[in-house]
């Protein structure tokens, strides 16, 4: 929680999350008057500000109370929505900017308190988490020079391999790897697949789709259990309006929650309460905080609109984002907006209690047992009948009834004469997911009759 001091502003101190002990007020400042106050740190009332927070004057910190209260926040989703257990496997998706590059540094500093209190614990009952690190190569979508990549690349192996111990493995995967094992052949079906798409908005969210799936993959093939993702305030808040424009209004309480577990794989957000402003203040101030160029190219379309109309908002107000966020965020959540409770009798008591402690159960949730094969969103079943007639073709009749009225709008071609080429340039895992998308998640399938089951010590009657 935020502490109750006059000083806090809006953005919240998050005092009782941070770990590192505080400097005491310097007596000597305080009673020369209220002018000397207004140039020391509104947390620590030592040191001299550097930079203000989303709250502007009102929000002075100096360095160290600037990231340890970035760094509360993260602890505080963290805990709360409990992303991350001592047995987990945790996927840290690095993109080189500062929002990735903060939120590899949390869960790295988070991991390295875990090892020392490991360490110092006679007990060992609870184990330390694993950290990965996965970039994804987009460079064959973007028109950049080889010595470019090489150079990018190389500087994220050395952001990675500097970070302290226990180490961290890094995986560099181009974005074509998602279709075959084979380069070659993965660039030129995805450059059939990308112009296959007229539109330029959903020629962005298709390239979206196809990451998170490549995520997933890596995930899954080197057996992690939660993929980190920095997506924060800023980028939460585009993410709101834009799909609101695109149509995706039922959909949109889903994937603007910390915990998303519709996944083979759990997706968190840790920094869904930290406005890019203060991330890139962060990247400023910490100079061991290398951020590497990005990649990808500027969004346009719907998407890049929405980023220019959110950045004005912003500048007019510096809190709009959070507002945005905040009010998005009044909307009732589904069912798999949640960590799964672990149910593995191997899994040591200490585990299981500790995730039992901190898992948030929502009192009432929205339920959806049928999603789009391609951009994975909930479903309506009053939309399937309107589906079906909006494509005359028979071919594929699965993919046509499971896909959402965005991605048939602005990724699948038009003219159904089209249409089965197209499919033949998704990836197989698009493909298997409309065939059998009506299977739903056996996991939380079982979660919600957890308590009609049998445990392993009863007796069948």
């Amino acid at each position: 929680m935020a502490c109750n001091s006059s000083t806090c502003n809006s953005s919240g101190c998050y005092k009782g999350y941070v770990e590192e002990e505080q400097p005491k007020p310097n007596t000597k400042a305080a009673v020369n008057g209220g002018n000397s106050c207004q140039n020391l740190c509104v947390k620590c009332k030592v040191n001299e500000p550097v930079c203000c927070g989303i709250g502007g004057e009102n929000s002075r910190f100096c360095k160290d109370c600037f990231k340890n209260n970035l760094y509360g926040k993260f602890k505080q989703a963290v805990t709360y929505n409990a992303m991350i257990t001592p047995p987990d496997k945790v996927l840290v998706a690095f993109s080189g900017g500062p929002s990735s590059r903060v939120v590899l540094q949390f869960v790295h500093e988070m991991q390295y308190k875990a090892q020392k209190n490991y360490d110092a614990n006679k007990d060992k009952s609870l184990p330390v988490f694993g950290v990965g690190v996965a970039f994804i190569d987009e460079s064959s979508t973007h028109s950049f020079t080889s010595q470019h990549i090489e150079k990018a690349i190389e500087d994220i192996r050395l952001i990675v391999s500097n970070l302290a111990p226990p180490s961290k493995e890094l995986f560099v995967v181009p974005i074509e790897s998602i279709f075959s094992s084979d380069g070659i052949d993965g660039k030129e079906r995805l450059k059939e697949l990308l112009d296959a798409v007229s539109d330029v908005t959903g020629k962005e969210d298709l390239l979206s789709h196809l990451r998170i799936l490549l995520l997933q993959k890596i995930a899954s093939e080197n057996g992690y259990t939660r993929i980190v993702l920095g997506s924060c305030t800023s980028r939460i808040a585009c993410h709101v309006i834009s799909a609101t424009v695109k149509g995706q209004g039922y959909s949109l309480s889903a994937d603007i929650q910390y915990v998303d577990s519709r996944w083979e794989i759990p997706v968190v957000l840790p920094l869904r309460d930290c406005p890019a402003q203060e991330l890139n203040t962060l990247c400023s101030l910490d100079g061991s905080l290398k951020i590497v160029e990005l990649l990808n190219g500027p969004c346009s379309g719907i998407n890049g609109l929405v980023s220019s109309f959110v950045k004005v908002l912003q500048e007019e107000n510096p809190s709009r984002e959070c507002t945005i966020v905040r009010t998005a965020g009044k909307l009732t959540p589904f069912h798999f907006n949640r960590v799964p409770e672990i149910h593995d009798s191997n899994v040591p008591s200490a585990t299981r209690r500790h995730q039992k402690r901190y898992t948030l159960k929502p009192n009432g949730s929205l339920s959806s047992d049928s999603f789009c094969p391609i951009c994975n969103s909930p479903l309506k079943k009053s939309n399937f009948p309107s589906s079906l007639r909006s494509h005359g073709s028979q071919q594929n009749p699965d993919l046509f009834a499971s896909a959402c009225s965005s991605c048939q709008f602005q990724i699948l071609p038009k003219d159904p004469s089209l249409m089965e080429e197209f499919l033949s340039l998704l990836p197989q895992q698009m493909i298997t997911k409309a065939k059998h998308g009506d299977q739903g998640n056996f996991s939380l399938l079982r979660e919600q009759i957890q308590e009609f089951l049998f445990s392993d010590g009863e007796n069948e009657i």
